[in-house]
């Protein structure tokens, strides 16, 4: 998955970040991220991208040896977004006679960002046209709102390399050693997925190429077993469960509604069923997320709070709801020691949602789960994997 050779006149000159703690100030990437930078060296040479100001100095760098002495004609921008876009401005100093090709809504919005960027260097661009570098040609496809206005791909017709922007991205390294599709569903599901109807489209249109390679912007470039990573894309873009099982989401102030979830995860393995569990208090909250897409079923358990619900609770369910999270079968638990809330608070939430199927049969634990509560546990659970 660390491979970056492209080809010859292709060359991969991104950075991994290893000491970043958060990306995007709210995503945990343990394994850091790449900021994926690509340059064509052919009659005339592009640079495609740039990389966050964390790393300018070390991609100038890899930047310099690609060139070995040749002056850069072209910098194409795919998406603003500062991971990417971040070093521009020091790259239009150092490169004065470099053209700058982007969107037509890029070009108006990149003095938002930099004062640096004169429109006379701008070259923007619609949909089908193309940059001509010689024997490489790039054909510019739009992609509105994945996850930006302004972003767009590209694909190289000889090569038949689509440098696809944002999608296709994962967290991690070049060298992380983690499943592909856990940290790019993660990825997706958390950074563009509530734009899925958009990357449908993208989806539809790329669909029309022959795809040899994907570049994307953040993670490994796909060579082999494309099929599989565009399959992945087309569900999570349409909602669809990735596949059968239970994410069982709890938060618990003293233990005791995490007892509980934790016995009805035993429950569900015990009955063969794909069990997920997380603690919304102390897991990581997009993991959680980017598990209720993957299966087609969850359970939510949690104790009442402030004649409502349990905050990491309602922060999952608010996180959800902005993703367009549909089309699953959910059951829910609630704990109250005098006045049970939490239900009544995550069924309104639900409903809100488009397609969510939840279950007639719900539990309510009175402070602490007993021998009689199991009953009620035992319906909810068949209610809810009797008839997937």
């Amino acid at each position: 998955m660390n491979d970056t050779y492209i080809s010859p006149q292709i060359k991969y000159i991104g950075v991994d970040d290893k000491d970043i703690d958060l990306f995007e100030s709210q995503y945990k990437v343990p394994n850091g991220v790449t900021y994926n930078s690509y340059v064509i060296l052919d009659e005339k040479t592009a640079v495609l991208d740039t990389v966050d100001m964390r790393r300018c100095d070390q991609w100038l760098a890899n930047l310099g040896k690609a060139l070995d002495g040749r002056q850069p004609d072209y910098l194409v921008v795919h998406h603003l977004e500062p991971d990417h876009a971040g070093s521009i401005a020091v790259f239009a100093e150092r490169y004065p006679e470099t053209v700058i090709v982007l969107s037509n809504k890029a070009a108006g919005m990149i003095g938002q960002f930099f004062d640096n960027i004169v429109p006379a260097r701008l070259k923007p661009v619609s949909e089908g046209e193309t940059l001509a570098l010689g024997k490489h040609v790039l054909t510019f496809v739009m992609a509105p709102m994945v996850h930006w206005p302004e972003v767009m791909v590209s694909y190289e017709s000889t090569e038949k390399i689509l440098f696809s922007a944002d999608g296709f991205g994962k967290f991690g390294a070049m060298d992380a050693d983690e499943p592909w599709d856990d940290e790019s569903r993660r990825y997706f599901i958390n950074i563009v997925g509530k734009y899925g109807a958009q990357v449908q489209a993208l989806l539809k249109k790329a669909a029309t190429l022959d795809i040899k390679t994907i570049a994307p912007l953040h993670g490994p470039i796909l060579k082999e077993n494309l099929g599989h990573y565009i399959e992945k894309y087309d569900i999570w873009s349409s909602y669809r469960p990735e596949e059968e099982g239970v994410l069982v989401a709890f938060a618990s102030i003293h233990g005791n509604t995490a007892k509980t979830a934790r016995y009805i995860a035993d429950e569900l393995r015990s009955k063969g069923v794909t069990v997920a569990v997380s603690d919304l208090a102390r897991d990581d909250m997009h993991k959680a997320v980017a598990d209720a897409f993957r299966f087609d079923m969850m359970i939510l358990a949690a104790s009442s709070y402030d004649a409502g619900v349990f905050p990491p609770m309602e922060k999952f369910l608010n996180h959800l709801r902005a993703k367009n999270f549909q089309n699953r079968k959910v059951a829910i638990v609630e704990n109250g020691s005098w006045a049970p809330s939490a239900g009544r608070t995550m069924r309104a939430a639900l409903e809100g949602m488009k397609n969510i199927t939840i279950c007639e049969n719900s539990v309510t634990i009175r402070s602490s789960m007993k021998e009689c509560d199991k009953t009620a546990i035992n319906a909810m659970i068949e209610e809810l994997i009797g008839t997937k």
